[in-house]
């Protein structure tokens, strides 16, 4: 057990921190791609990038960066993007002004033949256009950001990624054009949408929200009553970058509510399924909670103490329906921090000061943990996921400064294609 010697901010702060300097060390500072996991051979994810790109800006105002630095490397990721290869190759950068999901660290080229991913090409346009927003000065280097971050946005053509249809698809590949899939049902697209219909030169189509929120379900577990997505992360990333208290679509409207209130109730149900605990796993309970997308110990089937449980691996677990295996994420509790801090900070004390899971770890928290799977070692809270990945480190930094200061949020609504696709949306009230 660790002993709480920082005051609740000064280990929050301390935690941005760990968590920045992943982006620190696991970026290649010659194209400014950052490694989705810190595994050997590992290519970049975009949305890494995106999330590195937006935490700039506030790693410039705690100080762990200096605003010359944090230039730099912005410039240099916004250069390689914009230069990058374009086009409808199987080895480009990208495609329509889309990016591919995955790219290799040194070339930049697409890896392992995956897809141009419509999401996480809104996720490096969030942070690119975060960027854009805080350096607003007139030198010729801030400058730059604020044409490339824009030029980059600009370029994306979302009516094409409709493929004729309302809603958008989940991505395309050179071998089999669109994937089958559509953003449809409420989930992390909320954000991708808000972004496309913002756009000046490409926008979505009118009629694409309606496309998306038509497949919405509604639920009403331990008392609450809320649109559903059963991973915690959904109820997370489009909320880094927009502020939805007091702001409504139709659908919100009809309900008396907003989606940041969603978002507190799902967070609210995860700790009361983690009391509930029905699947009876171990180390679950008021203060050690967090189940959504994660890494995990299996594939496996197993019996502990006799009984059979199934182990996965990397799968987007949720509550309360599932999947659950009794791996818990505690990046994705500090990240659901500005929602419901009252059961957030004494789960982070929990995790911090309880289990100690920082403990030998260079960034912070380790990506997850599950205290059920049977270990060989000494470890009384089981096994522990061997790797730290850029998706988990931004939301924590981001999130916690939303918490704190209010900082994204802020700069935001000053973003037009923000306001702009809100209100394309159906959405007002509030600040807008």
């Amino acid at each position: 057990m660790a002993p709480k010697t920082l005051s609740t901010d000064a280990e929050l702060r301390l935690l941005q921190h760990e968590s920045f300097t992943y982006f620190m060390y696991e970026t290649n500072l010659e194209n400014g791609l950052v490694i989705d996991k810190t595994a050997p051979g590992w290519p970049a994810s975009i949305a890494a990038v995106g999330l590195a790109l937006a935490a700039y800006p506030v790693a410039v105002e705690r100080g762990f960066i200096s605003r010359t630095m944090a230039i730099k490397r912005i410039l240099t990721t916004l250069r390689f993007f914009w230069n990058s290869p374009h086009g409808p190759e199987p080895d480009a950068t990208g495609y329509q002004g889309f990016f591919y999901h995955f790219l290799d660290m040194d070339t930049g080229r697409r890896a392992w033949e995956c897809e141009l991913s419509t999401i996480d090409s809104a996720f490096l346009f969030a942070g690119a256009l975060t960027a854009a927003q805080y350096f607003s000065a007139a030198s010729p280097d801030e400058r730059e950001i604020r044409r490339l971050a824009d030029a980059l946005y600009q370029r994306a053509d979302w009516s094409w990624a409709q493929d004729a249809g309302e809603a958008v698809s989940l991505g395309w590949t050179p071998e089999a054009g669109f994937l089958p899939y559509r953003w449809r049902g409420y989930d992390e697209a909320l954000l991708l949408y808000i972004l496309g219909l913002g756009s000046p030169s490409h926008p979505l189509t009118d009629g694409s929200y309606e496309g998306w929120a038509s497949d919405y379900r509604w639920e009403s577990s331990y008392g609450y009553e809320y649109l559903y997505a059963g991973s915690l992360f959904t109820h997370q990333l489009s909320h880094i970058w927009v502020d939805f208290r007091g702001i409504q679509d139709s659908v919100m409207r009809a309900k008396g509510l907003d989606y940041f209130e969603n978002s507190r109730r799902a967070t609210l149900v995860q700790q009361k399924y983690a009391i509930d605990n029905p699947l009876g796993f171990a180390g679950y309970g008021e203060c050690c909670w967090g189940i959504t997308a994660s890494d995990g110990p299996g594939p496996a089937i197993l019996d502990v103490n006799g009984r059979k449980h199934e182990f996965f691996d990397y799968v987007a677990r949720g509550v309360p329906h599932g999947p659950d295996d009794g791996t818990i994420a505690p990046w994705v509790v500090v990240a659901s921090l500005p929602f419901a801090p009252e059961i957030v900070l004494p789960a982070i004390d929990h995790f911090v000061h309880e289990i100690d899971l920082k403990a030998g770890n260079p960034y912070g928290f380790k990506s997850s943990f599950n205290p059920t799977y049977p270990v060989k070692s000494h470890n009384p809270y089981g096994w522990v996921s061997p790797w730290h990945f850029g998706i988990n480190q931004g939301p924590i930094i981001l999130m916690v400064e939303n918490y704190r200061s209010e900082m994204l949020w802020q700069l935001m609504r000053g973003c037009p294609y923000i306001v702009q696709g809100l209100r394309r949306a159906g959405f007002s009230g509030g600040w807008l």
